[in-house]
């Protein structure tokens, strides 16, 4: 009998353009603070910040809402960076020792950066020095000279090169070699050893055409590049690590390796000067670290104020980040916890002001910022409105929270404030201010929770472009640690001198791992939610306005009570305070219940309209009435499937009997597992367990390969081969090949771990009646639904009615290839998501239809399956693994609104798999949509940290320090849409070889782009025919990693 296999049409038009107006995918910014940071410039003009990194990305920051990012064409480190000022220009330094000219621009009402000229010194034999030709072999400082138009370049050699910045071109004849230096030099000074690398270059604040030069062996001279001589030499001895001038340019001050600082006088004594008017060493006698900044600045109340960072005791307090202010008698040592880059003063630069009058002083420290109000007495933080450190305490999980009410938002906000109580003007006095945002202000609040190593979760505003920092929940506070007693010994110990004070939140030591936070769920009506940790603690908390003092109840639940012979390996348990504790305004514990054995909770979900929190970690799941402070449930399931017999359920704490019969309980563990899925402290025998039974499904393989006929399967791949080579046009879609997936074997250790848990009023019983049902999913393919019996609670009180709330399984599932559930979801009649708890009884959202027949969406790592509900019958399914060879990591149901109508929507099904691409599929007939490549596939703590949210956009780690925001959607896109008032005097166009001339020509442009009439200058040809200056081309290359696919724009391209 012959088979006839059918071709599907091709795709349709109509759905097509409907899919551009719903569905597009865009990588839009990165919040968080930047990764490996390594240099620092501010525009006082603008009021503008950059930041540059290892990777070679330069990141320009303003007021909150106003960024810029760009990347280097090569991943070298930006060592260097400078504002041109008011100009809105930045030249960059690699390691490399190319410079990188980037331009703000203006196109369509917004703001873009671009690169816009490169420099790549040209090389030639010999040595930097008197003895041979000066070379740009490497460059150790850039300083830029009057308006910018200039720009100074000190090399290793000690030789001083100029560079023309508009075009970035060197000026010939204008190169200051070490021999000439020399000349101005006593015999006895010039004898010994070289002057080394220029360390340092600073402009004079009054005479443009003079520059401080800083050689490493401690020689400073004054140059007049216009007179091309020295007026000043001062002969210092100690090896330069810094030079500041003060304001009115009659004094100069310098920071030496060993620890101190020096005072010369330009205008008095002659000239060379061996001596400093004043030398100090703030830390001395004993040896001290090298000074590696300094800066002076002056006030109107004649008292200066002295910057510096570094210069502590070296055998003592060696091993400190700290940055030191002085002003008179006073000194604070501020104390980081991670290396200080750099750091700036905001200041006057008005040249009719005679004093400084600093403002404010911003660190840069390796994973933080922190700014500094010095106009306030005690010199306090600014509470940053972005940048701050995500990574505070190690990020352990997230998630999103969307359409916030704003009742709640102003009782987080208000929480917040009474964490860090701020002056009202603290908003004002931030002094990164520069540009205008002009993307609207968001429809709706976003709230993005992450939960840290730490035992914290914080609360951060996402509704932006600026990630804010709103509230800071603490769990550490209920439990007994182990560190309290050393670090108050610690406290005790510590000396009065130096003056430390710790500045910043970077923490990147927890006290005890086990208040690590795994989970987090938000009721968004009724301000509760549930924090689960490491070791079985969860927390249900309520939102506060006041302080309070109270108990928090504890419960405990056995999830092994059945299991005889089990011997828990792990951590142990967090002891819990006894007493009435005090809790600030915010979020104040109620209830914890502990998991027995206290492993880690790998899932978690919250019901607050029926009062039930579910959780599971490894070992089993359970059920607990948090209002009636009673369990409902503890289920443990064996390998066979077998019942155990019923056990007792212990509770402690107030509320109803301790004792009380409970179902049969049921463990998702195996009997041959005892510490699966237990986080860092079990991986490595996770690791082998899974790496010994992939050989023997690899030895089976070839076994039962070698029985089957080889020539027939031959020749049935050689049929196949050529079928594909004869595919169809490409408007006919051929039904896909499907993969084989072989069953996973019934005896991986980690198939009782519970991955997924979720509540629904659903038809499970009868198609007659619908109710409470509560849904589990583990990691061996089999899902567990329970009907619910709960009592309604009175009108207008929480207080559960004296019947307790019941729990009996009424279905179980069993998927075909025991694929790990990531994720379960209930459909309405229209194939609708049920609304959240709360939503439908209060009219916030469309309520479900009742009438037609529910079905549940059943999402494994391998497919997603459809079942109609209550019978439980298979309705549709796509495989993903059988057709993409991919697995699913992460799933969530998805609206998205269309950009054409703004009352068209529909709910799809997103999902990203293990090779970092994101499928959408239609929902309930699970069709593909679209499908985009989002993260790399060897970004494993990427693809695993990915939240998606309930209107098409998402957040993943690119760094331990920042997230990344796409949008699948063509509406919803949060992006920065910012401008900036600059003013340039011209632009130029790049240097251009003419042929036949054999000579460069540089031709200047208006500001209108066009060009003035022979208004040109010759260079002279370097050595090797090649250009000095390039511009950026118009496209770039692709980037190895779709993290920088755009060039320094607002919106990402991919």
């Amino acid at each position: 009998m012959m088979k006839f296999r059918f071709r599907r049409q091709g795709a349709d038009p109509q759905r097509e353009k409907l899919k551009q107006e719903l569905f597009a995918f865009h990588k839009t910014v990165e919040h968080g603070f930047p990764n490996q940071p390594s240099a620092l410039a501010f525009d006082p003009e603008l009021r503008i910040m950059a930041i540059g990194t290892r990777s070679g990305a330069v990141k320009i920051y303003g007021a909150p809402g106003v960024e810029f990012t760009g990347l280097h064409r090569d991943a070298a480190t930006v060592t260097q960076m400078h504002f041109l000022p008011g100009q809105g220009r930045l030249l960059t330094l690699l390691d490399d020792s190319s410079l990188h000219l980037w331009e703000i621009v203006h196109r369509n009402g917004c703001a873009h950066l671009e690169e816009a000229l490169s420099f790549q010194p040209p090389t030639r034999p010999g040595f930097d020095g008197a003895s041979g030709p000066p070379s740009l072999a490497r460059i150790t400082v850039v300083l830029l000279v009057g308006a910018g138009d200039v720009a100074a370049l000190g090399t290793e050699g000690g030789s001083v090169f100029f560079l023309d910045v508009p075009t970035l071109t060197l000026l010939e004849g204008q190169t200051l070699g070490p021999d000439e230096v020399l000349r101005s030099v006593p015999d006895d000074y010039r004898c010994g050893k070289a002057l080394g690398p220029v360390e340092s270059l600073q402009g004079h604040p009054r005479a443009p055409s003079k520059i401080v030069i800083g050689y490493s062996r401690g020689l400073l001279v004054v140059w007049n590049q216009a007179a091309r001589c020295a007026d000043r030499v001062f002969l210092g001895n100690q090896q330069l690590e810094s030079v500041c001038w003060e304001r009115s340019g009659r004094t100069l001050v310098s920071s030496h390796s060993d620890g101190s600082y020096a005072i010369w006088s330009v205008d008095a004594g002659s000239s060379p000067t061996a001596q400093p008017t004043a030398a100090t060493t703030p830390y001395g006698p004993f040896p001290c670290k090298a000074i590696n900044k300094i800066l002076w600045r002056n006030c109107a109340s004649g008292e200066h104020l002295v910057v510096f960072s570094g210069g502590m005791p070296r055998a003592s307090y060696g091993d400190r980040h700290c940055v030191s202010v002085l002003q008179a008698a006073s000194l604070v040592t501020l104390d980081f916890t991670s290396r200080v880059i750099d750091f700036f003063t905001v200041h006057s630069t008005r040249p009719e002001d005679d004093f400084d009058e600093p403002q404010a002083l911003a660190v840069l420290l390796e994973e933080e910022l922190v700014v500094l109000d010095l106009q306030t007495p005690g010199w306090p933080a600014v509470p940053a409105p972005y940048l701050a450190p995500l990574h505070s305490s190690a990020i352990t999980c997230s998630a999103h929270v969307a359409n916030v009410p704003a009742k709640l938002w102003a009782r987080l906000v208000s929480a917040g404030e009474q964490q860090s109580p701020q002056p009202a003007s603290a908003v004002s006095s931030w002094p990164i201010t520069g540009g205008r945002n002009l993307a609207q202000e968001p429809s709706q609040r976003g709230l993005l929770l992450t939960g840290h190593e730490d035992g914290t979760v914080r609360f951060w505003d996402a509704s932006g472009v600026a990630l804010r920092p709103l509230y800071r929940l603490s769990t550490a506070g209920l439990f007994q640690t182990d560190c309290e007693h050393a670090d108050s010994l610690a406290q005790a110990a510590e000396d009065d001198w130096p003056p430390f004070r710790k500045v910043g939140c970077f923490d990147p030591y927890s006290d005890d791992p086990r208040l690590g936070v795994q989970k987090v769920a938000l009721c968004k009506y009724t301000a509760q939610m549930v924090v689960a940790g490491t070791a079985g603690q969860v927390l249900v908390l309520e939102l506060s306005d006041v302080p309070s003092e109270q108990v928090v109840g504890v419960a405990s639940v056995d999830l092994l009570q059945d299991r005889e012979g089990f011997t828990w390996k792990g951590h142990e348990r967090l002891i819990p305070r006894a007493g009435p504790l005090p809790w600030p305004a915010g979020f104040q514990p109620r209830v914890l219940v502990q998991c027995l054995p206290p492993a880690a909770v790998t899932a978690v979900t919250l019901h607050a309209e029926w009062g039930l929190v579910a959780f599971g970690t490894s070992h089993g799941f359970g059920l607990f009435d948090y209002r009636r402070l009673s369990p409902v449930l503890a289920r443990c399931v064996r390998a066979g499937g077998d019942p155990c017999t019923p056990r007792e359920v212990r509770q402690e704490g107030p509320g109803p009997s301790s004792r009380s019969p409970r179902p049969a309980p049921r463990c998702t563990l195996h009997p041959s597992d005892s510490l699966a899925m237990e986080g860092p402290l079990s991986r490595v025998k996770s690791l082998k367990k899974s790496l010994r039974q992939s050989f023997r499904r690899i030895r089976k393989s070839r076994v039962s390969g070698k029985k089957r006929a080889v020539a027939a399967g031959s020749k049935l791949q050689e049929a196949n081969a050529q079928l594909a080579e004869q595919a169809g046009p490409h408007d006919v879609e051929v039904t896909p090949v499907q993969r084989r997936i072989e069953p996973r074997s019934a005896d991986d250790s980690l198939s009782g771990v519970v991955r997924c848990l979720y509540f629904a009023d659903t038809f499970l019983r009868d198609a007659a009646h619908h109710g409470p049902t509560m849904w589990a999913g583990t990691n061996s393919g089999s899902v567990f639904a329970y009907a619910l019996e709960v009592p309604t609670a009175a009108a207008g009180t929480e207080k559960r009615p004296e019947p307790a709330v019941e729990a009996v399984l009424g279905k179980e599932v069993q998927l075909m290839h025991r694929a790990p559930v990531v994720a379960i979801a209930v459909l309405d009649g229209r194939g609708r998501p049920l609304p959240e708890p709360y939503e439908a009884s209060r009219d916030l959202a469309q309520a479900p239809d009742m009438q037609g027949g529910h079905a549940v969406l059943i999402a494994s790592e391998e497919q997603f399956k459809v079942f109609t509900l209550p019978k439980v019958s298979a309705k549709t399914k796509f495989k993903l693994t059988a057709h993409e060879g991919c697995r699913v990591r992460k799933v969530a149901l998805v609206t998205f609104a269309s950009a054409a109508c703004e009352d068209y929507a529909e709910t799809c099904l997103a999902c990203l798999t293990n090779l970092g691409d994101v499928h959408v599929f239609s929902v309930p007939g699970l069709r593909p949509q679209v499908h985009y490549s989002c993260i790399r596939k060897e970004d494993i703590s990427g693809i695993a940290s990915c939240v998606f949210t309930r209107h098409g956009q998402g957040f993943y780690l690119i760094s331990p320090s920042e997230f990344e925001r796409f949008s699948l959607s063509a509406r919803n896109v949060t992006e920065p849409l910012c401008s900036l008032d600059i003013s340039r005097p011209r632009d130029a166009t790049p240097a251009r070889y003419v042929e036949g001339t054999g000579r460069w020509r540089l031709v200047l442009q208006a500001v209108t782009g066009a060009p003035t009439p022979r208004e040109a200058r010759e260079l002279t040809p370097p050595s090797r025919p090649r250009p000095l200056a390039r511009p950026c081309p118009s496209t770039r290359p692709p980037a190895p990693t779709p993290r920088w696919t755009r060039r320094g724009t607002s919106r990402w391209r991919t």
